[in-house]
């Protein structure tokens, strides 16, 4: 059987407010939904360095934000946005996000062309 133990960390309050919502429609906990998504993970980087395949690596990069969309298609021989985008989903894992800075910037930009 395996042991449990508590462990304390940050998540972002808006993400914590929907696992919420999730949690509650689904008649379970945040605590199940995170040991689920953790183990899917963990499981799957395994197996991939088990079977010596880097792709799982790359795109986990990419999604922590420590790779360019370009860096990781040239990594997993790819050649556009789309087949990213289609490996991100069937690896599980989510998109990466842009920093909050970054995202006001580029909505600026967007507000001074139409000024």
């Amino acid at each position: 059987m395996a042991t449990t133990v508590n462990f304390t960390g940050a998540v972002d309050r808006d993400l914590l407010k929907r696992a919420k919502i999730i949690a509650a429609k689904t008649d379970t906990s945040v605590n199940a939904l995170f040991n689920a998504e953790l183990r899917h993970l963990v499981e799957t980087f395994e197996a991939a360095e088990i079977s010596g395949n880097q792709n799982f690596k790359v795109l986990l990069d990419f999604s922590l934000g420590r790779r360019a969309d370009d860096a990781a298609m040239r990594a997993l021989g790819i050649d556009n946005e789309e087949d990213l985008f289609l490996l991100m989903a069937q690896a599980h894992l989510p998109m990466p996000r842009l920093p909050e800075t970054v995202t006001r910037d580029m909505v600026e930009q967007l507000k001074s062309l139409t000024a």
